[in-house]
């Protein structure tokens, strides 16, 4: 146990009082007018975009889904007007 505990110290002490400060990226660091901050823009707007595509082509699915249903519900109903509707 009193080994695990001079581990951890040592590894705090390390992490503490060693090594430089880290820099960030020029998108991160905030200048924004660099071209990685204009590519990190663009690659987000374009997955953004492309799981709007993704979300909007499942809803329309289920919507025609939906409809269809439906339809087939009211032609049975139809063919069929002497059954009581459930």
């Amino acid at each position: 146990m009193k080994r695990l505990v001079l581990i951890i110290a040592a590894l705090g002490a390390f992490i503490l009082l060693g090594g430089t400060s880290a820099h960030a990226c020029a998108a991160c660091f905030g200048k924004s007018d660099s071209t990685m901050a204009r590519s990190l823009n663009a690659s987000i707007f374009t997955l953004m975009g492309v799981i709007g595509v993704v979300l909007a082509g499942a809803a329309s699915f289920f919507v025609f889904l939906a409809r269809r249903a439906s339809a087939a519900s009211r032609d049975e109903s139809q063919k069929n007007p002497s059954e009581p509707q459930v």
